[in-house]
């Protein structure tokens, strides 16, 4: 668990896990997953707690298969605050001492944005960015999935939805 929230960043969240069942089946939430070749697991369900006291609770409708419709995090944020703007998905393709890419990570932090760094050289090459981007030169990057461009069209299109 531990893990999972480390690879999704999340702050402020203490994930619990529960390798015996234990909780889970004191939930009633136990389920038999035999059939998808799991055995007995918690059906899916978010819970925010607060002082040790259940404040929200969403619990996946019972049905066929492995329904993930209410307990994802959309859900629960929503919950908490209706007008909670979902973070970005920032990926950011970067060369080591570039100085354009230290202009564009430099705007992204100062309206902290969390991003994802895929640096030049050590695990792609340029033919990466290409294929994602359809250009060579670095910085480029990309937010939920389209890209913004460079240091300079990335500073533009912080400033145009995140002014500081």
């Amino acid at each position: 668990m531990n893990q999972w929230g480390k690879d999704l960043g999340t702050k402020n969240i203490t994930y619990l896990g529960d390798g015996n069942g234990e909780f889970t089946k004191g939930l009633g939430l136990l389920a038999d997953f035999s059939a998808l070749g799991f055995g007995d697991r918690s059906w899916r369900y978010s819970m925010l707690v607060k002082n040790g006291v259940v404040d929200k609770q969403f619990i996946e409708p019972v049905k066929a298969g492995d329904p993930f419709e209410v307990s994802d995090a959309k859900t629960m944020l929503r919950s908490i605050d209706e007008n909670a703007k979902e973070p970005e998905n920032v990926l950011i393709f970067s060369k080591k001492g570039c100085p354009h890419c230290n202009r564009a990570k430099c705007a992204l932090n100062a309206r902290n944005m969390a991003y994802e760094e895929v640096v030049v050289g050590e695990h792609v090459t340029v033919r990466s960015i290409q294929a994602a981007t359809g250009k060579s030169s670095t910085p480029q990057v990309l937010v939920n999935g389209k890209h913004v461009g460079g240091a300079d069209e990335t500073e533009a299109w912080l400033e145009k939805e995140y002014p500081l």
